[in-house]
């Protein structure tokens, strides 16, 4: 996330969306304690009040700091929707392979259930390409991935082609099927167009929301490309809120331009804003901020694993 306006980010609120778990979340055990969460929150907003605005650096870190807490899973938008298994039907032959998701009206994610490596190839001797761990870095967010093609080798071990949550990005690997959990199925599609400045969300292919948005500077772009929701953010009231809104939502995307923020991995969140003046406008450092009364709406509409087209 980035702070309203244009100046440069400061330490611990520059950062992009962190925590959250959203629709599907996967059992207590999981849940990230209240404690943990609301001491880093009570730094940040001494930073804040402090009117810190410090140009980003490759020495400056942002501070580790989680504007929000995660969303009850009674309050997401599809409650029966977390629950329920959407595997293909039958079984797939040695040999072949099935699309899993089109990334338009039919999409299918899963949480990662256990530390695996996703690979070039679906094969074990295929070359690494990024190691997914069970939570997001720096939360207790539950890591999912979004599910594209399903193939099973010769020797008969299944695979998946899923959609990678890193820097570059637009990357994607393969990794064995028995390193995710049951998939979920999403219906609808986020469209972020960085030209006309506008935000508008599917569902089965139907417009069932839009906005007006603000965008990345110039020299800090949203970068294009396709991606996924990968969290889910409340964000209480103070003066984080003032800065973010009430909510927020993290993806896939990375920022190609800045590294601080979310403990330097500089993720890109959509959230809402304390300026709505300044919508639409190339106004922020690659996050893309959408009206509060929006936001919330979208809130409603939008669970975790939708497919997210950034043009």
């Amino acid at each position: 996330m980035d702070p309203p306006g244009g100046s440069p980010p400061s330490p611990g609120l520059s950062a992009p969306l962190l925590g959250g778990r959203g629709l599907g979340g996967i059992g207590a055990a999981r849940a990230p304690r209240r404690a943990v969460l609301w001491a880093p929150l009570l730094a940040a907003a001494a930073v804040a009040a402090a009117g810190l605005a410090l140009a980003p650096s490759a020495g400056a870190q942002p501070l580790s700091v989680a504007p929000g807490e995660p969303e009850p899973r009674s309050e997401t938008p599809s409650a029966a929707q977390a629950s329920a298994v959407a595997d293909p039907a039958g079984e797939l032959a040695p040999g072949r392979s099935r699309r899993l998701s089109n990334g338009r009206s039919r999409s299918r994610w899963a949480f990662v259930g256990e530390a695996v490596w996703a690979r070039k190839a679906p094969k074990p001797s295929a070359r690494r390409v990024k190691r997914l761990g069970l939570y997001v870095k720096g939360t207790n967010s539950p890591e999912l991935v979004l599910a594209l093609r399903e193939r099973r080798s010769l020797t008969g071990e299944l695979w998946v082609k899923v959609r990678l949550p890193m820097r570059p990005n637009n990357r994607m690997g393969w990794v064995p099927r028995e390193a995710l959990e049951g998939y979920r199925l999403t219906t609808t599609r986020l469209v972020i167009d960085t030209r006309r400045l506008r935000a508008t969300l599917f569902r089965r292919g139907r417009r069932v929301w839009s906005s007006a948005i603000g965008v990345g500077q110039r020299r800090w772009p949203t970068p294009r490309g396709r991606f996924y929701v990968r969290e889910r953010l409340v964000i209480p009231r103070g003066r984080i809120r003032g800065l973010y809104g009430p909510f927020a939502f993290g993806t896939s995307a990375h920022s190609n331009t800045l590294r601080g923020g979310n403990w330097g991995e500089g993720v890109i969140g959509v959230h809402g804003t304390s300026s709505p003046q300044l919508i639409p406008g190339r106004i922020s450092h690659g996050c893309v901020r959408v009206p509060n009364t929006k936001i919330q709406h979208l809130r409603q509409l939008m669970g975790l694993g939708t497919p997210i087209h950034i043009r």
